[in-house]
């Protein structure tokens, strides 16, 4: 915690939250009288830092369950796909079966090199199966189908080797591998009761997977670059370069960057249709799973924007009081839309206006600005609020911070 404090340190209002985050009781939901749930909830513990929060943050048992196996039966095939050790004539035909294998008791996977971090759900996959056989037919109907159309579209790239050249071609592999559960998400709330307008707008549920997915995709072009994947689009990167290798070269600096403009550009183009998904939801544990990973998204986007860094270092992300603070504001549409204006401000003042996509990124952020003016007026309110959060780390405020982090770090202990 202390480092985290510290990173944190002239943001006071991230010190705070980080505290308070550490201080506060914590849902340890305690699922040992059904060992079934609790190995599946062992793994989506194991499997994601992210999403397993949120997931057992969701309010009832039904929609919790659903969506829980619905991301380890993904987790599974992504595991199959993304581990190079495994031979693609072994590879491509579990690629495509995985929607027919999750009806199968009993099976499971050893065949993952001994490194691949979620190996052993794969190793257990029986349990996940199992407990999807137990899910209501229109919930594995649902799964079934995405994890089809996935494996299908995880086959083809795998087969190509991963390489993307045109925007269409990039579009099209976020779609396979995130767009696609949005579009299973958005009908597994409709049928908990959320509304039906979600599975309806399949344009809607597809940019909240591709926002996410292409902020991440920008975030590790390092450590795909050594995994021997690009998943940046050639018909963007080979503007400016003759390889894409060639982007971390010092002499390119100028050009790198106005590439990874480029990218920002092209993912803030979904934030519209992002702030239209979420403002169509009525369930507010259902509206903060679908919300936070957007915040996190357009702050981690902020971030990039500009920042030389991702081509030097790997697992580059916003700070951990950052994530926190963020989580405690992301609670209603209003705050959301705050949210966005606050990061789109910050990503237009640090934009170059020598940068060839100056102009566009303005235009997005403009748009942005008034699109949450005029269909959520109450972001403005939001907004001041925010904005006197992340002002209170100016000069006048730091003896309040370092006193904050010294009390913290004195406690540390007692939290271990």
């Amino acid at each position: 915690m202390a480092s985290a404090l510290l990173a944190s340190f002239f943001h006071p209002s991230e010190v705070v939250a980080l505290v308070q985050y550490k201080l506060s009781a914590k849902a340890n939901p305690n699922y040992s009288n059904n060992k079934l749930r609790e190995r599946l909830y062992f793994f989506l513990n194991l499997t994601s830092r992210s999403f397993a929060a949120v997931i057992q943050d969701l309010d009832t048992d039904e929609l919790k369950d659903a969506i829980c196996l619905f991301y380890l039966i993904l987790r599974g095939l992504d595991t199959i796909e993304d581990d190079m050790t495994i031979a693609l004539d072994v590879k491509i035909p579990y690629l495509k079966t995985f929607h027919e294998i999750i009806y199968q008791k009993g099976w499971n996977f050893t065949g993952n090199g001994p490194n691949e971090k979620d190996r052993q759900l794969l190793v257990e996959f029986d349990v996940v199966i199992e407990a999807f056989l137990q899910l209501k037919p229109v919930y594995q109907s649902i799964i079934a189908d995405i994890t089809k159309r996935m494996g299908h579209g995880m086959a083809h790239y795998a087969t190509a080797g991963i390489r993307v050249e045109t925007i269409a071609d990039y579009d099209e592999y976020c779609h396979y591998v995130a767009g696609l559960v949005g579009l299973g998400l958005s009908d597994i709330f409709a049928a908990c009761g959320e509304s039906p307008m979600l599975s309806k707008r399949k344009d809607l549920s597809n940019s909240m997977g591709l926002f996410l997915q292409k902020t991440n995709i920008i975030r590790d072009y390092l450590e795909d670059l050594h995994d021997k994947r690009r998943f940046w689009p050639k018909e963007i990167w080979g503007k400016y370069a003759d390889n894409i290798e060639d982007l971390t070269k010092p002499e390119n600096k100028e050009k790198s960057l106005e590439c990874l403009s480029h990218m920002v550009k092209n993912a803030m183009e979904h934030i519209k249709d992002v702030l239209d998904y979420l403002s169509l939801l009525q369930n507010r544990s259902i509206f903060r799973f679908c919300a936070i990973p957007q915040v996190m998204a357009i702050a981690t986007l902020s971030m990039l924007h500009t920042n030389y860094q991702i081509y030097l270092r790997e697992n580059i992300k916003i700070r951990k009081g950052e994530t926190v603070w963020l989580m405690k504001q992301t609670d209603n549409i209003n705050a959301v839309a705050a949210i966005f204006r606050l990061y789109t401000r910050q990503i237009n003042v640090k934009s170059n206006p020598l940068d060839p996509h100056f102009v566009d990124i303005g235009i997005i952020c403009g748009a942005t600005e008034q699109t949450c003016v005029s269909k959520y007026p109450g972001s403005t309110a939001e907004l001041k609020r925010l904005q006197a959060g992340v002002l209170a780390g100016t000069s006048g405020n730091i003896l309040a911070a370092a006193a904050v982090v010294a009390g913290a770090v004195a406690l540390r202990n007692s939290f271990a």
